[in-house]
């Protein structure tokens, strides 16, 4: 008997379960971090590195917003430079004068090393009065001071025989410029302890302190825009390197000024003379010296001091932008003034002699 072998029509649509499932495409294989990749994130990983990677403000990255990282560049040439002389100055005061002129003759690259560190402390006390000054209108001088004895030549020697009476003048709290503090330690050795330790560690804490200020509350917004409404921001690394990049350019002018100016070294210091003025930088100070005597230098000093803490807490008016702080911007402009009016006058009047002991 025969069957029927015509076979039933297969249905078009086949049943899930007999479709074949494509495998899944395979993970890409990531490439291995660098060892250089790998060591800063494993430094990252325990100081917390990529926390200064915080946002800041276009206009943060002009020049004017640069000033004080600048300033902090300056320093750091500072320290280096200085770390490279002290190897070679000798503190003692029968040879202080003799050290510093053996470093410009016979040192390698002493006198352009001397030249760097001499016209950077310049440029560190420039770039930070206008650092200032921006902060104002917009809302380090131990150092050089210290820095100018330790020559120990007749500019040098009186500086100090004008700190050394101020500090009589000021009585108990003056006691760290008088000889007597310490008996057995030269005053010019402690003073380039200060110079080399204290003043730079007070500089650091101060950088550190100002810096997690501003993490903390953040660079100030533009004065044209104090919402900082559509300005693009960029990670603070970004900051940073322009300011090395500035810096770099900072330190190649101070080379070349170096060579073509380079810093002089006086004789050594006679006593009971007064023919020197000091660095620029006082000249205002000393224009008071002439018209009150030495207490014109405590009181002008202290007066500039008090007006620049009490700024923050009298003016707590919060638009930025000049125009729109008539009084701020008025008393700023008549403090300046009559600084650029000091200095000139003590630049072209002959240095009066106010010291009774030298």
């Amino acid at each position: 008997m025969s069957h029927d072998t015509e076979s039933e029509p297969v249905s078009s649509t086949a049943s899930p379960a007999s479709v074949p499932v494509p495998a899944p495409p395979a993970a890409p294989e990531h490439a291995r971090p660098s060892a250089y990749r790998r060591t800063v994130n494993a430094v990252d990983e325990r100081l917390g590195i990529q926390a200064i990677r915080y946002p800041v403000p276009a206009h943060a990255n002009t020049i004017a917003y640069s000033l004080g990282g600048l300033t902090a560049f300056a320093l750091l040439i500072l320290i280096v430079t200085g770390i490279v002389l002290a190897q070679f100055y000798d503190p003692n005061p029968a040879a202080a004068n003799e050290s510093v002129r053996n470093i410009v003759e016979n040192v390698y690259l002493g006198r352009w090393v001397r030249g760097v560190h001499f016209w950077a402390s310049e440029a560190m006390y420039v770039l930070a009065i206008l650092h200032l000054l921006r902060i104002y209108f917009t809302g380090t001088i131990g150092a050089m001071f210290t820095g100018t004895v330790l020559k120990w030549d007749q500019e040098g020697f009186e500086a100090l025989s004008h700190n050394l009476e101020l500090g009589r003048l000021l009585g108990a709290l003056g006691f760290w410029f008088t000889t007597g503090f310490s008996e057995h330690v030269p005053i010019l050795l402690r003073l380039y302890v200060a110079h080399v330790s204290i003043i730079p560690s007070l500089i650091l804490a101060l950088l550190v302190l100002h810096a997690l200020l501003i993490k903390y509350h953040k660079i100030s917004p533009h004065p044209k825009n104090p919402t900082e409404g559509g300005e693009p921001a960029e990670p603070f690394t970004h900051h940073l390197r322009r300011i090395a990049a500035l810096g770099l350019v900072l330190l190649g002018g101070l080379g070349v000024v170096a060579v073509i100016f380079p810093p002089g070294v006086g004789p050594t210091p006679v006593e009971g003379i007064e023919v020197t003025r000091p660095p620029w930088l006082y000249w205002w100070m000393f224009t008071l010296e002439n018209w009150l005597g030495l207490s014109g230098i405590l009181w002008g000093a202290a007066t500039l001091f008090a007006l620049l803490v009490a700024v923050p807490f009298i003016d707590r008016n919060p638009r930025r932008y000049w125009r729109q702080r008539p009084i701020a911007v008025s008393i700023g402009v008549l403090v300046v003034l009559a600084l650029i009016v000091l200095t000139v006058l003590e630049a072209v009047t002959t240095p009066g002699q106010h010291l009774t002991e030298m």
